[in-house]
C-alpha cells in the first residue's frame, strides 16, 4: 500500500515519515524528534544537561531508566496490539544488535518492550525500529500511553462492529496532542466491541464500549478505572457517544483537560491518576465537569475529522488464497486435538480462523519473531496482534492451513497448548529491570509454571484458573484482577529480610466483568508460593461442589479459609545455612535486599 499523499515538508506531523493504515504503522513518525533524541542523549552524557530535565524528555520517547544503572528499557506501542511481519524482523534486527538479553517482552498493554538497553545504542534503536513504522513515542511519561484493544477485533462472532478505526483515530488525535504532554500522571485507554470486553475496559482510566443506537454507531464512554494501590472499577460517563461525527474525541479530550488542570493531584504522583479525581468528586459531578467543559472555546479550534484519522485496512484483503494441497496430522494428531482445542477459535468470516501464540512469560527471542513472521507472510495475510495476557494473535489464518501452522510453531517452541489457562502464568518484569520492583516475579513466574507443569492438571475447571503475579504492589501484571494474584513484598527476621509476596483471590476479568480479588492478611515467603498454590488447587479440586468454578468455592469458603490452609506456610524462619535459600529470591543468588528507586512513571 502507497503512503497517503499529505502536504508540507517531509518529517513533519502533517507529512510524517510513515503514515500507512497497516498494522503497527499507525502512529506518525517524525524524523527530527530522532535527531532531537541524539542531541539530548549527547548532551545529557557530556554533562550539559540536568537529569531531571533529559528524563522528562525521553520518557516521551519511550525510553524508561532501569534498576540498573546506565541502561534503559525502550517501549515501543503498538496501537490496539497490530503488528507486520516486517515489524517482527525489525524487532529481530535492532534486539541483536542492541539487546544484551536477546529477547523482547510483551507488556499486559500489548507493547514490546526491549530491556537493558545502554542510552546511545537507545537512539540508534528507535530511530532503526522507525524505518518499520514502529513508534515509541509517548510509550513513557505522563500521556496518553499505548491504546488497547480486543486482538479479535474485527473477527469475532460476538463483535457489535469492529472499533479499530476509531481506536486508530483516537490515538493519531492524541499523540504530540498539546494538552497530553505533561499531566498529572498518565492515560491508559482501551476500546472494545464485544460484550465479553477482552481489553478489560473497566481497569482503564478511559475506555470506549461499541454501542448502536437508532443505526447510529456510537460507544459506551467509561472514565476513572484502575489498579495499583487504590483499585476502582472504571464507571460510565455517557451511556452513548457518537464516533462518526467525532464527539467520542471531543468527549475524551474534556476529559483528559479537565484531568490537566487538578494541581491537587500532582503534589502526591504516586496517586495522581484521573480516578482519584472521578472517586473523590464523583461520576455525576465529573460529568458536569465535562459538559461544562465542551462549552469551552477550545472546542471550535479544534478538527475532530474522524473520517481522515481514522485507520482503514481491510485485512481480508491480505488474506491468504487457497493453496493446492495441505499438510494433515498423522502421529501426533492428539497434540495436536490439544492444541486445535485450546488455541484455535473460528472467525466470524467462513474458512478462516484465529490461532493464539502461548507465549511463556511474554518473552521472544530473535529467532521466535523471525520464525513467527514467516507465518504471519505464508499463512495469515502478513499481520498479526498481541493480546493483553502477553501472547499472540494469527488472525485470518486457513482452516486448512492451521495443522501447518502449529507444526512451524512447534519447531520455534510456541506450539504449546493452553494460552490464558493455568499453566499460562503472567507476571510484570519485577526486580529483573524495574526500580519499583521489590521481588523478581519472573523468577517466581518461571518457578510456579514449573510446577503446574509438574502437576498434571487435566481438570477442565482447574484449568480455566488465572495467576498473575507483580513485582510489587503497583500490579503491571494486572494481578488484582487474577483468580490467583500476588504482588511483591518482605518480611523482616531480625537483621535479615525474606522476598514475600501477598495473594489476593478470586479476582475475574471474563465474561465482561471486572472484580478485584479479596487480599488474604497473610505473606508468604517467595519460595513457598507454588507449594501454597498447589495446596490451594488441590484443596479446591477435593471439595468443590458439583462444576463450581473458583471463584465460587472461593466466595462460599471465604478468605480466612485460604489463610488457614498456608498459615504454616506463612511462618517465618530464622536465619541459617540449613535456610538460607529462603532469604534468596528466584533466580538469584545472594540474600534478598528490599531494593527500591522512584518509578520514572511518575516523574
Amino acid at each position: 500500500m502507497e503512503p497517503t499523499t499529505l502536504s508540507g515538508r517531509r518529517g513533519t506531523l502533517e507529512n510524517p515519515e510513515v503514515r500507512e493504515d497497516v498494522p503497527g504503522h499507525v502512529i506518525p513518525i517524525l524524523e527530527r524528534e530522532f535527531d532531537d533524541f541524539d542531541t539530548e542523549a549527547q548532551q545529557y552524557l557530556r554533562g550539559d544537561t540536568e537529569e531531571t530535565e533529559f528524563i522528562k524528555f525521553r520518557l516521551k520517547q519511550g525510553v524508561y531508566g532501569q534498576r540498573q544503572a546506565d541502561v534503559q528499557m525502550v517501549r515501543v506501542k503498538l496501537p490496539f496490539g497490530g503488528i507486520g511481519a516486517e515489524q517482527m524482523d525489525a524487532f529481530a534486527a535492532v534486539i541483536e544488535k542492541w539487546v544484551p538479553l536477546r529477547k523482547g517482552h510483551i507488556t499486559t498493554r500489548q507493547n514490546i518492550q526491549l530491556h537493558h538497553v545502554p542510552l546511545p545504542d537507545a537512539a540508534k534503536l528507535i530511530r532503526e525500529l522507525a524505518e518499520s513504522g514502529l513508534s515509541s513515542r509517548e510509550g513513557c511519561g505522563n500521556t496518553v500511553r499505548n491504546v488497547t484493544g480486543d486482538p479479535w477485533a474485527g473477527v469475532a462472532p460476538d463483535e457489535l462492529f469492529d472499533l479499530t478505526p476509531y481506536a486508530g483515530a483516537y490515538v493519531r488525535y492524541f499523540v504530540r496532542h498539546p494538552t497530553t504532554q505533561m499531566m498529572p500522571r498518565k492515560i491508559k485507554t482501551a476500546f472494545d466491541g464485544s460484550p465479553a470486553d477482552r481489553s478489560l475496559t473497566g481497569i482503564h482510566d478511559i475506555a470506549f464500549l461499541a454501542r448502536e443506537r437508532d443505526g447510529v454507531r456510537g460507544v459506551e464512554v467509561r472514565v476513572g478505572g484502575g489498579t495499583s494501590i487504590m483499585p476502582r472499577v472504571a464507571p460510565t460517563l455517557h451511556d452513548f457517544v457518537g464516533l462518526d461525527d467525532g464527539e467520542y474525541l471531543k468527549v475524551a479530550e474534556a476529559c483528559l483537560r479537565i484531568f490537566d488542570r487538578q494541581d491537587f493531584l500532582r503534589v502526591n504522583r504516586a496517586r495522581a491518576r484521573i480516578k482519584v479525581l472521578v472517586d473523590k468528586i464523583g461520576i455525576d459531578a465529573f460529568r458536569e465537569l465535562v459538559e461544562e467543559e465542551l462549552q469551552g472555546d477550545w472546542v471550535a479550534e479544534r478538527n475532530f475529522d474522524v473520517a481522515g484519522l481514522s485507520w482503514q485496512y481491510d485485512e481480508e484483503l491480505s488474506a491468504p488464497p487457497v493453496a493446492d494441497s495441505y499438510a494433515s496430522p498423522n502421529g501426533d494428531a492428539s497434540a495436536f486435538e490439544r492444541f486445535l482445542a485450546d488455541n484455535v477459535q473460528a472467525q466470524r468470516q467462513d474458512g478462516f480462523s484465529t490461532v493464539h501464540i502461548k507465549v511463556t512469560r511474554g518473552d521472544l527471542t530473535p529467532e521466535q519473531f523471525r520464525g513467527v513472521a514467516d507465518i504471519m507472510r505464508t499463512y495469515s495475510g502478513g499481520h498479526m496482534r498481541t493480546t493483553v495476557h502477553q501472547n499472540l494473535l494469527l488472525r485470518w489464518v486457513r482452516d486448512e492451513s492451521v495443522y501447518e501452522v502449529w507444526r512451524e510453531l512447534c519447531r520455534l517452541g510456541l506450539g504449546d497448548p493452553g494460552p490464558d489457562k493455568i499453566t499460562d502464568v503472567v507476571s510484570c518484569p519485577g526486580t529483573d529491570s524495574c526500580k519499583l520492583g521489590i521481588t523478581s516475579s519472573m523468577g517466581l513466574n518461571a518457578a510456579l509454571q514449573k510446577r503446574l507443569e509438574e502437576m498434571r492438571i487435566s481438570d477442565p475447571l482447574t484449568r480455566a484458573i488465572h495467576i498473575k503475579m507483580s513485582g510489587c504492589p503497583n500490579g503491571c501484571s494486572q494481578h488484582h484482577i487474577a483468580n490467583i494474584g500476588f504482588y511483591g513484598a518482605s518480611i523482616k527476621v531480625g537483621e535479615h529480610t525474606i522476598p514475600a509476596y501477598v495473594a489476593h483471590i478470586a479476582g475475574n476479568f471474563e465474561g465482561g466483568e471486572i472484580v478485584y480479588g479479596q487480599r488474604l492478611k497473610v505473606r508468604l515467603p517467595a519460595k513457598r508460593i507454588p507449594d501454597a498454590v498447589e495446596r490451594w488447587l488441590r484443596w479446591y479440586e477435593d471439595e468443590r461442589e458439583h462444576g463450581e468454578v473458583f471463584n465460587d468455592f472461593a466466595a462460599r469458603v471465604g478468605t480466612k479459609a485460604f489463610e488457614d490452609r498456608v498459615r504454616d506456610l506463612a511462618m517465618p524462619v530464622d536465619f541459617g545455612l540449613d535456610t538460607m535459600t529462603t532469604f534468596i529470591d528466584w533466580n538469584r543468588d545472594v540474600p534478598f535486599q528490599v531494593i527500591r528507586g522512584e518509578g520514572e512513571c511518575a516523574v
